[in-house]
């Protein structure tokens, strides 16, 4: 993968004070940040934000210019809270080796659960405005995956909580938006136009547009959009990513390739979280392509995304309607009359089921709720049984 260094800062004393001429302005940095930053300024630390991790090590830009540091000191065997490309820290400005001796407290962060047996969390981007769901129009849509990327979009968590254990919080979540690539694929402007219906319907008060980094279609809307704060690209491999960035940036920084033709499939070309200054202002972070989506506690970002649903569910007879075979269920009354489709309610239980296999894994409670629910639909499974055949109990 090609990386272009980035562009040499004007040297600052380590008193970091709030102001828009500070050499870390085009990367965010704000009288809230300097404000954060006060007590370790007050120790002869170094502000700066981090706009690339490898290898336990990151690239952090600061007011003297971009530092290779270490990442050791910030609890490493801690997955919330390793360093994590849009970080803000404070680093020595003398060391040798350089040091990551703090994290700032988080805004925002995008996190996923990992893949591996263990209930851990990937927090992939932080302190972000705007998260920006790229779907490529060159293969066929999966509303289920969108729907996926807007339940943990909607769920990102207010940074401070990442930092500190056991607390959670959903102030301040970033803004999705969902882009549509590729969209000169797409040359009839009516099926584009369905398109963009299909996903409006899933993603209720979301903004989606289509956009063409070959025509320029939707570039003028996306770019006003990000030139305001950070915004991190998320999608699978193929979805055009990193081509969207490299137009915004005017300049080939990020190495592309182009998707296999038998399925439209991407390969995995960026490897690294890069965090890339725009030349309209703002910041982007361009990922790799995501091949798993596992949520993270993200029952808010389900809820809001599924609101129709839980509307419904509100004027249920049973405030515990399972929407499988109640009486008086007002989920299924919709699903009957048209109003509600088979498969927005099979996604909405498939992901409130996943979210809480995640959160019972470390909520002893969740757990217990659970245990207690299975043996009443077992129960009530078996008096259902016994009844058609006749059995009384």
């Amino acid at each position: 993968m090609s990386f272009s260094p980035l562009p040499p800062l004007s040297p600052l004393s380590s008193n970091a004070g709030p102001s828009s001429s500070h050499p870390l302005s085009p990367y965010g940095w704000d009288d809230a940040w300097a404000a954060e930053f006060a007590p370790h300024a007050a120790t002869g630390l170094l502000p700066g934000r981090v706009v690339r991790v490898d290898r336990g090590q990151c690239d952090v830009v600061t007011p003297d210019g971009t530092v290779r540091a270490d990442t050791a000191f910030v609890v490493p065997r801690d997955p919330m809270r390793i360093v994590c490309t849009g970080d803000w820290v404070a680093v020595d400005p003398d060391g040798d080796p350089q040091f990551v001796r703090t994290l700032l407290p988080r805004r925002t962060a995008f996190v996923r659960s990992t893949s591996s047996q263990r209930s851990e969390g990937q927090v992939l981007a932080t302190n972000v405005d705007h998260i920006a769901i790229c779907v490529s129009l060159a293969v066929e849509l999966d509303l289920g995956r969108v729907e996926r990327f807007l339940a943990l979009a909607m769920s990102s968590s207010s940074g401070d909580a990442l930092l500190r254990d056991g607390a959670s919080a959903t102030d301040g979540a970033a803004q999705p938006i969902v882009v549509l690539t590729k969209a000169d694929l797409v040359p009839d402007a009516d099926t584009l136009s369905y398109f963009v219906q299909d996903i409006e319907a899933i993603a209720p008060g979301v903004q989606v547009l289509p956009v063409s980094s070959a025509t320029g279609e939707g570039l003028d809307v996306f770019g006003a959009i990000v030139s305001g704060g950070t915004s991190v690209l998320l999608g699978a491999s193929g979805a055009g990513k990193s081509t969207l960035a490299n137009t915004l940036l005017g300049d080939d920084v990020m190495e592309v390739q182009a998707a296999r033709d038998v399925d439209g499939k991407g390969r995995h070309t960026t490897t690294t979280r890069n965090l890339l200054v725009l030349p309209s202002g703002g910041v982007l972070i361009d990922t790799p392509g995501l091949r798993g989506v596992g949520l993270w506690d993200a029952e808010t970002g389900v809820g809001q995304v599924f609101s129709e649903i839980e509307d419904l569910a509100r004027r249920c007879r049973f405030h515990d309607c399972a929407h499988q075979s109640e009486p008086g269920c007002a989920v299924l009354a919709a699903i009957d009359d048209g109003s509600l489709s088979e498969r927005r309610l099979d996604s909405f239980r498939k992901l409130l089921r996943e979210n809480q296999r995640i959160v019972a894994k470390t909520d002893a409670r969740v757990r217990s709720e659970m245990l207690r629910e299975w043996k009443r639909r077992g129960a009530a499974g078996r008096a259902a049984m016994d009844a058609k055949r006749g059995r009384v109990r």
